[in-house]
């Protein structure tokens, strides 16, 4: 029987860590709830998950000024990416690009009314999905455990890029 290289060992425990393992569930967890989700949105929507999070943001707050930059930084996407993406959008019927009154050279994103409809349509569909996998697999003292534990990473992330 051949030995093994040196390393193996020490590398089939670092694959095997707890923190590797746990790191790797809450991803594949988050993955395939969004692939779900997705999934739902384009067979009862026609619109992607990522739409419907440019809708979420547009529609947060009524009147507000959103740039297609401001987009890009909250959804985490390249600026090209974002431009293909309120492309399509727009092509869609979904949102329109205006000029900022306060600056030319800057595009403001607004939801359209069809937008608007389509959002209200998607965002049910989406809390119907967010609740039968994130929620009702967990008591109300562990959902609310967990949701408290993901505010606390997101905030030390935060924190952190400051």
């Amino acid at each position: 029987m051949n030995a093994s290289p040196p390393h193996d060992d020490e590398a089939a425990r670092a694959a095997n860590s707890p923190l590797v393992r746990d790191f790797g569930l809450l991803i594949k967890s988050a993955t395939r709830l969004e692939q779900r989700i997705d999934s739902a949105l384009r067979r009862e929507c026609g619109i992607s998950h990522t739409m419907l999070e440019v809708l979420i943001r547009l529609c947060r707050r009524p009147g507000e000024e959103v740039s297609q930059r401001q987009l890009a930084d909250d959804l985490t996407l390249t600026s090209s990416g974002t431009t293909r993406l309120i492309d399509r959008m727009e092509e869609a019927g979904l949102v329109r690009r205006v000029p900022s009154p306060g600056d030319r050279r800057v595009a403001l994103v607004e939801p359209t009314d069809k937008g608007r409809t389509a959002f209200l349509g998607a965002a049910a569909v989406h809390a119907r999905v967010v609740e039968e996998f994130f929620v009702r697999p967990l008591s109300a003292g562990d959902y609310a455990q967990l949701t408290g534990a993901l505010s606390a990473i997101d905030r030390a992330l935060r924190d952190e890029t400051r």
